[in-house]
């Protein structure tokens, strides 16, 4: 009896098969594809159908993936990265510690690196952290992320926005315009003052600053203040650049007798200028879209907003343990507001 005839191998194809055509192919994700193939699904909680589908799908297409590129995947396998602007104010410093904690009980070792908003510095960074093998990457505070995301995506790097979204990502950002105009009802109640009111902070066409633009004019509409008295100075975050608006608004005798600053270290630029001139700036009621408890040291009416880092950092680790995709999806998680003294002048 003649033995059985052995399967003939695969014909060779003209081109080798890509994870991108895997991920087609088997009707899951870049990231999920790169998962299994490199057999560490089962921490992501991928579910054994899906990696039996992906597996599938590359034997039927003869992918076989690249054994340096697997090496390397798989020395890499515990590294978490996280980029943000800076350290210099509460939320990032915050979001930091919070990623640093839900990575180590993950069993994954933290990267942060802050960037100081230059593009070119966050776009070398994430190439660098993809670079040197991080399984996932948060990104804060980052204008235009979609360079970044569109990177990790080719690596098959999770990655996920935080404050800023993005198209090309999963996003999830502080709800902006409802936590302005409930900071902006707290900063007008029973306010009776005239002069402008004024939004400081901030840069034009930024996601973040548009919508508590959004939020800080539907406050004035309720509680009855005309839009004409509203100032919208959007000079960045820098505390100089704050300090140098609000010390030209002071030697035209034009100082706001009520103010929301979009951003802590904005607000530094209000107190140096206060410290130094406070005789002749008065006793103005100021409202801040961040959150630093040494700012009720000032004899000030002050009211803050605190936005929930441990709520932002954790649903980007809910959706780094998941399986959907989500990409351009945004999810608002609620701020916290922070009540010191309001009363009238």
């Amino acid at each position: 009896m003649a033995p059985p005839k052995k399967p003939p191998p695969p014909r060779p194809t003209a081109k080798k098969a890509t994870i991108r055509e895997l991920a087609v192919a088997s009707g899951a994700s870049i990231s999920t594809v790169s998962l299994v193939m490199n057999g560490s699904w089962e921490r992501y909680r991928i579910t054994p159908a899906t990696a039996e589908r992906v597996r599938a799908a590359a034997r039927t297409l003869g992918y076989a993936p690249n054994q340096n590129a697997r090496a390397l995947r798989l020395q890499r396998s515990s590294l978490a990265g996280m980029i943000v602007p800076h350290h210099r104010n509460r939320f990032f410093a915050g979001l930091a510690e919070s990623f640093e904690s839900h990575a180590r009980a993950r069993g994954l070792v933290p990267i942060v690196v802050s960037t100081q908003r230059d593009p070119a510095t966050e776009r070398e960074v994430a190439a660098t952290l993809v670079m040197q093998g991080v399984e996932l990457l948060v990104v804060s505070g980052v204008r235009d992320p979609s360079d970044i995301n569109r990177l990790c995506r080719e690596k098959g790097v999770r990655s996920v926005n935080v404050d800023l979204p993005g198209p090309d990502a999963f996003s999830v950002v502080t709800d902006n315009r409802a936590g302005a105009e409930t900071l902006t009802r707290h900063l007008l109640r029973d306010f009776t003052g005239d002069g402008p009111v004024l939004f400081l902070g901030g840069f034009d066409s930024e996601y973040a600053t548009d919508l508590r633009v959004e939020g800080f004019l539907a406050a004035l509409d309720a509680v009855g203040r005309p839009r004409a008295e509203a100032r919208i100075l959007r000079c960045g975050y820098h505390p100089a650049a704050a300090h140098a608006v609000l010390d030209d608004m002071l030697a035209r005798n034009d100082f706001p007798r009520a103010l929301l600053v979009n951003s802590i270290t904005a607000f530094e630029g209000f107190a140096t200028l206060w410290r130094n001139h406070g005789d002749r700036i008065g006793a103005p009621r100021i409202a801040c879209f961040d959150w630093d408890p040494f700012a009720a040291c000032l004899p000030l009416p002050t009211v803050m907003l605190r936005q929930d880092v441990e709520a932002l950092v954790g649903a980007c680790f809910d959706w780094f343990g998941g399986t959907s995709d989500r990409t351009g999806e945004i999810e608002i998680v609620p701020a916290q507001m922070v009540l010191d003294r309001i009363a009238a002048p």
